[in-house]
């Protein structure tokens, strides 16, 4: 049984490797998670933006939790942030059914953005922005959660990645 995305596509370990990518498991997560704190630290400018990006997005969370009420469909379209399956990270005992961060996260992001940090994006004390701190607005908020988020706010960067990996090393037979 062909387990490992190398083996399944008949890619070598190493161009994996060279590419900058795992060879994931196409059976299970693997027990790793996309860190915002890693592309704020970057040394690619790339990554650098990317963060930013979602820093920007946290503040017109932020500024939309500053109005009364949000129709349940913004709600669900804004702050909600499902399981990116397709990436095979995260914590699962068996296959890739992860939670993701739903309506109840963000019926609470929603409530308590605006006043718990309220000058988000403008800190004066660290050197910028973080999304980890989206960890203190709810009980059993942690890493894969937050990467959840990251994957979220990233698919389009991680779709490019994706389809520029396969359009260079990947057979036709394979796509």
């Amino acid at each position: 049984m062909k387990m490992n995305f190398s083996e399944y596509f008949d890619v070598e370990k190493k161009i994996l490797e060279d590419y900058g990518t795992l060879d994931v498991s196409l059976i299970n997560d693997l027990p790793l998670f996309i860190d915002p704190f890693q592309l704020f630290h970057s040394r690619k400018e790339e990554y650098q933006t990317l963060h930013k990006n979602i820093i920007e997005y946290v503040r017109f969370l932020k500024d939309k939790s500053d109005q009364d009420l949000i129709d349940v469909g913004l709600l669900r379209a804004w702050f909600c942030f499902p399981e990116v399956k397709q990436n095979w990270l995260g914590y699962s005992k068996a296959g890739n059914e992860g939670r993701g961060l739903g309506m109840d996260f963000a019926r609470t992001l929603n409530k308590n953005l605006h006043i718990i940090f309220k000058n988000f994006g403008d800190e004066n004390i660290t050197k910028g922005s973080h999304l980890e701190k989206l960890c203190l607005i709810k009980e059993g908020v942690g890493r894969d959660n937050i990467s959840d988020f990251t994957t979220n706010l990233i698919k389009d960067f991680l779709l490019n990645y994706t389809q520029n990996f396969t359009r260079k090393y990947l057979s036709k037979n394979n796509l």
